[in-house]
């Protein structure tokens, strides 16, 4: 009977913390500094054990849960993700004085409602996950209720993401109508016993289905909320869901339609292929004349997304596993990357432009190391992690055959480099002394980035055992 509620157990143990974050914001007293942080943590390692306990198992609770491998590396991703966000929140919620309690608990949340779209086989518990999480990063997007900023980002995410799940929920009654299953195995059964090319409602459902993710994954032409949004939450957050969210949304996108809807690749491709060269274009030509370094990592992390779709339409032996390794680097590139920036903010100053970074690398050397480390990551320089996710999932795109979109992406890339190497050569050949505006680094979020950085120059030079985990994860759900 237990063996029921195995494969819930690591996002259990995230959502126990966050309880228990709430009760003990409930009983602090005014003013007093309680340790609420640690409770996410000792969450979070409960489902890291967890996690790697469940690992080649298989496990499944009620058959709409699914702790395949697939679900479990995406899990780690988040634990990572999750890990990170903690140490580096510190800094914001001191400076801001933000409640603490309702701070860890809302992330806290939002990381059970990831992991359980992460590991949902049922296309209903997705969108109830996917409400979860979303409705408690809308809050931290406007946690800092004092600036308008932060209320218009929250504001303009809320009510476009509701939009989305509009669309996303029409898509679901659709596929119901059409397979009277919600169930992902059922639907992806059913679907391949019918017709050979795809009708017309069946194209409907997709279309829908793929708003909702498209949305969530800050696709082009459904990104407009992004850089309003990154740009009015606080750093961590901004790094939080910038890499969280995203790596929820496409382990479900991956799971839906590399599993369910995979007959109908014929329906989905080109539409799939179109979104992919919009979504890297645009990212990467309007990134490139922001002055906000938030908005430049915004229209970054758009880019970053066609990457993703690239590695997601081209489903070969090396593009399966690039999805999972891709979404690995770039969480823990663009965590760090956003922790520097929470490090650097000021409480007068936002220091949230380029020209805010002059003389960083010789005020702070070790800061503008760090974030050199992520930056060249972000835009594929070796020996970084970002080279080899992008080496890889452009392999996959040739191997596949779609030497267009490799090409669009190799091109994009290319740009992207400009906008990287600004913030890079503003730090250490332009002039300034910003010494006494940069506040003290905490000590765990300055652990938080150097482990950051680490990893990703490890994973730049010593990639194989972690590529051969990601695609023999991926193959789980084939």
């Amino acid at each position: 009977m237990f063996s029921s509620f195995n494969a819930i157990v690591p996002m259990s143990c995230v959502t126990a913390a966050a309880l228990a974050a709430m009760v003990a914001e409930a009983f602090r007293e005014p003013g007093e500094r309680m340790p609420i942080g640690p409770l996410g943590a000792i969450g979070l390692a409960g489902a890291a054990a967890s996690s790697l306990l469940l690992w080649n198992r298989n496990a499944s609770s009620f058959g709409v849960v699914s702790a395949d491998n697939f679900g479990l590396f995406v899990t780690w991703i988040l634990i990572i993700v999750g890990t990170l966000s903690l140490a580096i929140s510190e800094p914001t919620i001191d400076r801001e004085r933000l409640p603490r309690g309702e701070y860890y608990a809302l992330m806290l949340f939002a990381i059970a409602g990831m992991m359980l779209m992460a590991t949902a086989s049922d296309l209903l518990l997705i969108f109830l996950a996917l409400e979860v999480l979303s409705l408690a990063v809308y809050v931290l997007t406007g946690i800092r209720r004092d600036q308008p900023a932060a209320t218009e980002a929250a504001l303009k995410y809320f009510l476009l993401g509701a939009f989305s799940s509009a669309f996303f929920l029409y898509g679901i009654a659709f596929t119901y109508g059409l397979t009277g299953s919600t169930r992902l195995d059922r639907v992806g059964g059913l679907i391949a016993a019918q017709a050979r090319s795809p009708a017309p409602m069946q194209l409907l459902a997709i279309g829908l289905l793929l708003v909702g993710f498209a949305f969530k994954v800050s696709a082009v032409p459904f990104h407009m909320w992004t850089p309003d949004a990154y740009e009015g939450a606080p750093p961590a957050v901004t790094g939080f869901m910038s890499t969280g969210v995203k790596a929820a949304a496409f382990a479900a996108f991956v799971r839906v339609f590399l599993s369910a809807f995979e007959p109908l690749r014929a329906g989905w491709g080109n539409i799939v292929w179109v979104v992919a060269a919009a979504t890297m274009i645009v990212g990467t030509v309007v990134g490139v004349s922001q002055s906000s370094v938030k908005r430049m990592l915004a229209y970054s992390s758009i880019a970053h997304g066609g990457y993703l779709l690239v590695a997601l339409l081209a489903a070969n032996d090396v593009g399966k596993g690039a999805i999972l390794f891709y979404l690995l680097t770039y969480a823990i590139t663009n965590v760090g990357a956003f922790g520097v920036i929470a490090v650097v903010e000021g409480t007068v100053d936002a220091n949230d432009r380029v020209r805010d970074y002059a003389g960083l690398g010789h005020s702070h050397p070790v800061l503008a190391a760090l974030m050199t480390v992520f930056l060249l990551s972000l835009g594929g320089f070796p020996p970084m992690a970002g080279f080899i996710a992008k080496w890889y999932v452009f392999s996959a795109a040739v191997k596949a055959g779609d030497n267009g979109l490799a090409i669009i992406g190799v091109l994009t890339s290319v740009v992207a480099v400009f906008f990287y190497l600004r913030i890079v050569v503003m730090m250490y050949m332009t002039p300034g002394d910003r010494s006494a505006q940069f506040p003290a680094i905490p000590r765990m979020a300055g652990l938080a980035l150097v482990v950051s950085a680490a990893l990703v120059i490890y994973l730049g030079i010593l990639p194989t055992r972690v590529l051969d985990w990601a695609a023999a994860s991926i193959s789980t759900i084939y």
